[in-house]
């Protein structure tokens, strides 16, 4: 048994036809939730950090603030962004009949 298939595809791939108003909806609830996540991970990565400083006076358990927020608040917040995404995303798919199995 080869490794690699000829021709340009393997045998199991499979191509579903939609129509381009359907395929431009789809795109454009794609591409949302993609700049809803982006804005999130530069709040979380950059703005938040920018006001570091001022967030350094509040304490939480004797910890500043920035500290939450810079070693485990961003961390959450992208892990769980990521597990939202991936959820999300999976929807639209079904949605539109593009899923995978």
């Amino acid at each position: 048994m080869p490794l690699v298939e000829s021709g340009s595809e393997p045998a199991s791939a499979q191509h579903v036809a939609i129509d381009p108003a359907t395929a431009r909806a789809y795109w454009s609830k794609t591409s949302g939730l993609m700049l809803l996540v982006l804005a999130v991970w530069f709040l979380a990565g950059f703005v938040v950090h920018f006001f570091a400083v001022q967030l350094h006076g509040i304490r939480i358990l004797g910890f500043p603030l920035a500290y939450y927020m810079a070693a485990q608040g961003s961390l959450i917040i992208f892990v769980v962004g990521l597990f939202w995404f991936a959820r999300r995303q999976n929807q639209i798919d079904e949605e539109f009949g593009v899923q995978e199995d």
